[in-house]
């Protein structure tokens, strides 16, 4: 009699517990194929260079290149040749100053000071150019000022890209 009571109790437990771990297992399984994010979309009133960039990278996820989505980015990017007015602010560079792009894609907030808690002074869009006036000494972030116009302020740094023109 013990030994049924035994039997009872231990397979009423596995039970349990096989009813708990497969629940568990299945919300697990729910929450993560609800994490994962649709596909960014691209409409057509998009500018060219972002259209380009989503173009290359589904491309690049595919894994089967074509050539017409790598030829679109460089005919759809005339932006350098577009300002003729910005060939004269190289004179007007400071020393150790220099020409950039932003490469960060959702663009970058410009604050009053280095530091994260530092006031928000405007932002920056993807692929705008800047001038790098200077680093902090941490090399954390950079003090930028908009080309073509007079706003300075600080971004993180590693998200420009030193340019030649």
């Amino acid at each position: 009699m013990f030994s049924t009571i035994l039997k009872y109790t231990l397979g009423f437990f596995l039970a349990i517990a096989i009813l708990v771990g497969s629940g568990f297992a299945g919300a697990l399984y729910l929450m993560n194929r609800t994490s994962i994010l649709p596909e960014k979309p691209v409409f057509n009133n998009d500018k060219p260079s972002v259209k380009a960039k989503y173009q290359k990278e589904k491309v690049n996820q595919n894994t089967s290149a074509t050539v017409a989505s790598t030829k679109k980015s460089p005919k759809k990017t005339p932006n350098p040749t577009k300002t003729p007015d910005s060939k004269e602010s190289p004179e007007s560079l400071p020393p150790g100053a220099y020409k950039a792009r932003v490469t960060w894609p959702q663009g970058l907030s410009m604050r009053e000071s280095s530091d994260v808690g530092a006031k928000r002074i405007g932002g920056v869009a993807f692929n705008r150019k800047v001038i790098v006036l200077e680093q902090s000494p941490d090399k954390a972030w950079q003090r930028i000022r908009i080309d073509g116009s007079k706003q300075e302020g600080w971004v993180k740094a590693g998200n420009t890209k030193a340019i030649d023109e």
